[in-house]
């Protein structure tokens, strides 16, 4: 007898629909997607039926997506929460590993939230949240072209 997989709830709140279609274009065929455009809406709808995920940003008009983060740990049905930001906002970041969300940045969600979907996840984001991306930073290196450009500048 086959197993039957239900798909995984996802709830993404973002008023840019660009957003939720990027986020169903990478995910749609695995997961049940739900978008919401506002923080009430999101409230309602986390509150009614838990997700498996939320997708937020962290900032959300009057009201932030740690706010959305707290409500669906606090509802204890096992949501897992995915938070980006368009600025660097480092205590917001923190906060929200702390209270067991991953952060991504923006551009990264589609292909994050597809990961998470199909992999068990660990309680929390051990990852260093950094104001800026050091793959684009020079750090040295063993090569000899390394040490010609470093002594030449």
């Amino acid at each position: 007898m086959e197993k039957v997989l239900t798909p995984k709830k996802v709830l993404v709140v973002d008023s840019d629909p660009a957003v939720s279609r990027a986020l169903w274009n990478s995910c749609g065929f695995i997961a049940d997607i739900e978008n919401c455009g506002d923080f009430e809406d999101a409230r309602t709808s986390l509150m009614r039926s838990p997700p498996d995920f939320l997708v937020t940003p962290l900032r959300l008009g009057t009201y932030n997506g740690l706010h959305l983060i707290y409500l669906a740990k606090a509802n204890r049905h096992g949501t897992r929460s995915i938070c980006y930001s368009m600025f660097i906002d480092l205590p917001l970041i923190k906060e929200a590993q702390e209270i067991g969300a991953f952060y991504e940045a923006p551009a990264r969600v589609p292909f994050a939230l597809l990961s998470y979907l199909r992999t068990a996840l660990p309680p929390r984001d051990r990852r260093q949240p950094r104001e800026s991306d050091r793959r684009k930073e020079f750090r040295g290196g063993r090569r000899s072209t390394d040490v010609a450009v470093v002594t030449q500048g």
